[in-house]
């Protein structure tokens, strides 16, 4: 995973006495590689060098102080592109738009340093360099911008890291082989192979855009072949063929539309009545509308931000008899607020979500599983995003609405099985709060592994299929499960691992949860 520290910083200011030393070594640099030049040459023009590199230090000096003091008028005449064999040039100079409208030489310097950093995201260079010439003599004032890029060497490259799918609640090992720039408009192609812990997998191709159409808007696009097996707790399995299309509008806004064909089965044949009335074939079309911000500090051991999301999708969005028809709506707030002593931080977070069929009889209707909501799981509240997540000591898909399963002469289901299905919720809310500290021993300190204790409550509920009747605020806040504890958090650069103990401190029937030590596996999820 790349360290954000070492990209440059999108929002230099004025240089500072560091950066005027450094300006002042380069001079000395040149000045020493006069120094290398022929004896014959040399005698001539070593001296007239050493004038002007003298020159050069001092316009430098008066160059930056003239910079700490006031503005500096300057104009951009040109900006001239290098080193781009198969990358477009409108591809490097629209990242670089900035520079056009800098009006003075420090609005400049912080233009190309934001370009800089544009042009290195897209990952397609192995080097990016700007300089700032001087532009033609009749045209005093200006500046030409040389941006000179070094493409990748290797633009073929495999990784191997972590992700947290949000719909599943869980964590998987992706491997996956990207190749960049094949057309040379920094587009990234990749094929890639995820399995997760609860069985899920799934084998995709994807392509990614800079800009589409030349706006400013990321796009992205995926062919997928997934499976998730949940006859453990649910007695189904489900698989989906689908593509998928992003486009990222802004910075905090994202819109996603999915179209799939989704086929739920029960190879048991011990499935729930709810179940068994969903098994069957299923044409997914929806928007999906998301509003983020994180302002936190860190996604696996946050100590100061906020971080706020919100994702509203209809689904039915085709005339097929067999496409599903939901709306669904989430909402997930996280603060962290720092102590003060010990790094310590105190995590606090609500997150809620609601589902529910439209169309013709929606209220008789059940919802589709696949859109339900289920709580529990092998990861920490604190990293997940985007709707309510786990709760510390509940297992998956360990709570909410469930029902018994058929009995069958055979039992194939094997020893391991839960003689119940959970069949999830369109309504839960979750809520949690954790305070994390160091430890006094600096081995612990170095290392980034630190204490939290923790505490979380949640719940569900059914809505749809007409049992909205017998819903009621006061039976939801009556049936809350919460529980409390405390642990050792070992982060790495790729996931967040927890060794908890957990008490239980409120739990329904057939919930699946007990006290006891826990280690849990969290990444971030986007």
């Amino acid at each position: 995973m790349a360290n954000p520290a070492e990209k440059p910083d999108p929002n230099l200011t004025t240089p500072d006495e560091g950066e005027v030393r450094e300006e002042l070594e380069d001079i000395e640099e040149e000045e020493e590689d006069y120094e290398g030049e022929d004896d014959d040459e040399a005698t001539a023009s070593k001296p007239q060098s050493r004038e002007d590199a003298a020159a050069s230090r001092v316009n430098a000096q008066n160059l930056f102080r003239r910079m700490g003091v006031s503005p500096i008028p300057v104009r951009v005449h040109d900006v001239i592109v290098k080193g781009n064999e198969k990358t477009k040039d409108h591809v490097i100079e629209a990242e670089v738009d900035g520079v056009r409208h800098a009006t003075t030489l420090q609005e400049l310097l912080e233009a190309a340093n934001v370009a800089n950093f544009n042009l290195r995201a897209l990952d397609i260079f192995d080097s990016v360099k700007i300089t700032l010439d001087a532009g033609p003599p009749e045209l005093p004032d200006t500046t030409n911008v040389v941006i000179k890029v070094v493409e990748s060497q290797s633009p073929l490259t495999a990784q191997l890291g972590t992700s947290t799918k949000a719909e599943a609640r869980s964590s998987s090992l992706e491997g996956s082989l990207k190749y960049k720039n094949i057309f040379g408009h920094g587009d990234i192609w990749d094929t890639s192979l995820a399995y997760g812990c609860d069985n899920s997998g799934e084998v995709g191709l994807g392509m990614y855009l800079p800009r589409l159409r030349g706006r400013p808007s990321p796009f992205t696009s995926r062919v997928y072949l997934s499976t998730q097996d949940w006859l453990k707790f649910s007695s189904y399995k489900e698989r989906a063929l689908g593509v998928s299309l992003g486009v990222l509008l802004s910075k905090n806004h994202e819109l996603g539309y999915t179209l799939a064909w989704r086929n739920l089965i029960d190879p048991t044949q011990m499935a729930s009545r709810t179940i068994r009335r969903q098994i069957g074939h299923g044409l997914v079309s929806d928007l999906k509308y998301t509003f983020k911000v994180d302002e936190r500090n860190s996604a696996l051991r946050p100590t100061r931000g906020y971080s706020f999301i919100s994702t509203s999708q209809i689904g039915g969005l085709a005339p097929d008899s067999r496409t599903l028809r939901f709306l669904r709506q989430e909402i997930d707030v996280k603060y962290a607020v720092p102590l003060g002593f010990y790094r310590s931080a105190l995590n606090f977070g609500v997150s809620g979500g609601i589902t529910f069929p439209w169309g013709s009889g929606y209220k008789s209707r059940a919802s589709s599983v696949s859109e339900r909501f289920f709580l529990g799981g092998n990861m920490s509240p604190v990293c997940s995003l985007g709707g309510p997540s786990a709760l510390w000591g509940f297992k998956t898909r360990g709570l909410g609405p469930n029902e018994p399963r058929r009995e069958v002469e055979d039992d194939q289901s094997g020893g391991d099985a839960y003689e119940r299905d959970f069949v999830g919720g369109d309504v839960a809310v979750t809520a949690f709060a954790d305070l994390s500290f160091d430890f006094p021993l600096r081995w612990f300190r170095e290392r980034g592994i630190h204490g939290h204790v923790f505490a979380s409550a949640g719940n569900m509920a059914e809505l749809s299929g007409n049992k909205y009747r017998n819903f009621t605020a006061p039976k939801f806040l009556e049936t809350f499960r919460s529980s409390v504890g405390a642990g050792i958090v070992l982060p790495t650069s790729l996931f967040r691992m927890e060794l908890n103990y957990c008490h239980i401190l409120k739990k329904q029937e057939h919930d699946r949860a007990k006290s006891g030590f826990f280690l849990t596996f969290s990444t971030p999820s986007s």
